[in-house]
């Protein structure tokens, strides 16, 4: 895996130091910063989840003493440990409620089993809202005052910051960002989540193959048919690249995508105004360093522009993340910086 932000030596480090840890359905990130977001060191384990929520949280805590020493630094050297984690949660509680794709983790108090086995303190995040903690703090919004994420993959996910906080809600549920309803027809597209005309139905991967499988059915002249007839699964990395040989459907389809971006991120915009809003995850189609994502964005900027108020059409940065894979360990280091900090009494 490649790593946007450089490791950095004990000698080059700014003392505290917090370990973050990105839990996710197959793999767990674990990894440590300096107080300015530089990675020390980073590591990976299975989550192997059938195995039980115990056995994953105990495994967890000895990859942060793991990366700990990886890093350089003696135990005593990290101060706080901050976890993202997916599903529904209750955070103020540290507890996982219902996690879909750890079916047997139900009620789970997994920031306090977490400080049990890592013998640090932890703090407890969306995965998503860390994942957006780390683009604000050194990613692509470090200059913004607030931010909101949206992360393209099988789903959309999110994060808000505002003031230096993720904004998680009255119940957990704050920063839903997929879940904002962009088409209240009774016949919308249906949600992964069981409910119609949300964002991540229009927007997600799982969404671009089900609208580009729909017009392949409807027999519309694409090259995607020669090659699935090849014995290619159909993807968003195939419509990239069909759509970069010119291909009109995928292309249309990717376009088409970036309005539905559009749409959802003016709602954003006119509800929270924040300073920027950043586009990560698996699919950005290649992104600045390739044409078409450079299209698509500009596309979601052209979408915003034309529905939004002049001033926040005008002054709002809309842009690509640049953590990659990275933001949810350092972000859920962050937020384990914030939580140091707020008991210490220090500033943010």
């Amino acid at each position: 895996m490649s790593h946007p932000l450089p490791f950095i030596s004990r000698q080059q480090a700014q003392a505290p130091f917090f370990v973050g840890v990105d839990l996710g359905g197959t793999n767990i990130k674990v990894g440590v910063v300096d107080d300015l977001g530089r990675p020390l060191s980073w590591l990976s384990i299975k989550t192997d989840a059938p195995r039980g929520a115990e056995d994953a949280t105990a495994r967890m805590g000895q990859a942060v003493q793991q990366a700990i020493r990886q890093a350089g630094l003696q135990p005593q050297d990290a101060v706080y440990a901050g976890l993202g984690s997916p599903g529904t949660m209750d955070i103020p509680a540290g507890m996982l409620l219902e996690p879909v794709n750890m079916p047997t983790w139900k009620n789970y108090p997994i920031r306090d089993r977490l400080s049990f086995h890592c013998g640090l303190p932890v703090a407890f995040a969306n995965d998503a809202g860390a994942a957006a903690y780390g683009e604000f703090w050194v990613g692509s919004g470090r200059e913004l005052a607030s931010l909101v994420l949206l992360t393209l993959g099988t789903g959309v996910g999110g994060g808000i910051i505002v003031g230096g906080f993720s904004i998680d809600g009255e119940h957990s549920h704050g920063a839903e960002c997929g879940h904002l309803i962009i088409d209240y027809h009774d016949d919308a597209r249906m949600c992964g989540c069981g409910q119609r005309g949300h964002l991540e139905a229009y927007a997600s991967a799982t969404a671009v193959i089900q609208r580009a499988s729909e017009a392949l059915a409807a027999d519309r002249t694409s090259s995607l048919h020669q090659r699935i007839a090849a014995g290619e699964a159909l993807s968003p990395l195939l419509l990239a690249q069909e759509a970069e040989r010119g291909d009109a459907l995928s292309r249309d389809i990717v376009l088409e995508t970036a309005r539905y971006l559009g749409v959802g991120i003016v709602s954003f915009m006119h509800t929270i105004d924040p300073a920027g809003v950043i586009i990560g995850g698996a699919m950005t189609f290649g992104g600045h360093e390739s044409p078409l994502g450079c299209e698509f964005l500009a596309r979601i900027r052209q979408e915003v522009r034309s529905r939004a108020f002049p001033v926040p059409a005008a002054k709002t940065k809309i842009d690509f993340a640049s953590l990659g894979g990275d933001a949810g360990y350092i972000g859920a280091a962050g937020i384990a910086r914030v939580a140091y900090r707020r008991g210490q009494g220090l500033p943010l």
